[in-house]
């Protein structure tokens, strides 16, 4: 697997890596928005003062994903040795995560609706723009995407003795991945039933989290796999 190993593929994903997690920047900037209750999508809303700013940051974590997954896709291509279900199902993933990341900049909500009550009545009736629903099918697929590829390079990485890193660390995200993702589906059906947020932010906030340490991990284990 060196000839995945590449230093491109690992600069990329190292880059996107740290975009993902620009989210972080509200511990010291001044947001106005509880990370324990609000979707993270809300720091990037058009009537947030930041959101420009979030929304930069996500456009390029996804572009960078998407160009190191196409370019490991493409090295898998030209070594058919290397063309496993696994490796081509989680790169897929990664790709799949970046494109709709990207498409999520692109698709802001035009207000807050955990902490604006007058929002989230306007989003039960269907009253708010087109691209709240847009961004909720966008973000989904980021996040189908990304458990695709936690799950199949893990997997991967495991089964062809590839990416030592990964296979060693690789499980224990993928589990907590799940857990957050579970979390955060769970309030967001208690929340759209109106029964409060229940820690939605902080679930959801783990979730991108892993995401970020995962696309980390992932890149330090291609660099490695360059060197060896």
């Amino acid at each position: 697997m060196s000839t995945i190993g590449t230093r491109p593929i690992a600069a990329l994903l190292g880059l996107s890596a740290a975009a993902y997690t620009a989210w972080v920047l509200e511990v010291v900037l001044s947001t106005g928005l509880d990370p324990v209750q609000t979707y993270v999508s809300e720091l990037a809303a058009e009537d947030q003062p930041l959101g420009g700013l979030f929304r930069a940051t996500d456009f390029t974590a996804g572009l960078l994903a998407l160009a190191g997954a196409l370019l490991a896709l493409l090295r898998l291509s030209r070594h058919p040795e290397s063309r496993l279900f696994w490796a081509v199902t989680g790169w897929a993933g990664v790709a799949l995560f970046g494109a709709a990341t990207a498409a999520d900049s692109w698709l802001p909500l035009s207000c807050k609706p955990t902490v604006d009550p007058e929002c989230a009545a306007r989003e039960t009736a269907g009253l708010v723009p087109a691209t709240h629903q847009a961004h909720a099918v966008s973000s989904s697929l980021a996040m189908c995407g990304a458990i695709t590829a936690i799950v199949a390079l893990t997997v991967a990485a495991r089964r062809y003795g590839w990416f030592a890193p990964l296979a060693r660390y690789g499980p224990a995200l993928a589990a907590v991945e799940l857990v957050a993702t579970v979390w955060t589906l769970v309030s967001i059906a208690m929340f759209t039933a109106g029964h409060g947020t229940w820690a939605l932010g902080a679930g959801q906030r783990l979730q991108v989290l892993v995401v970020a340490v995962w696309l980390g991990v992932l890149a330090y284990s291609v660099h490695r796999e360059r060197r060896t």
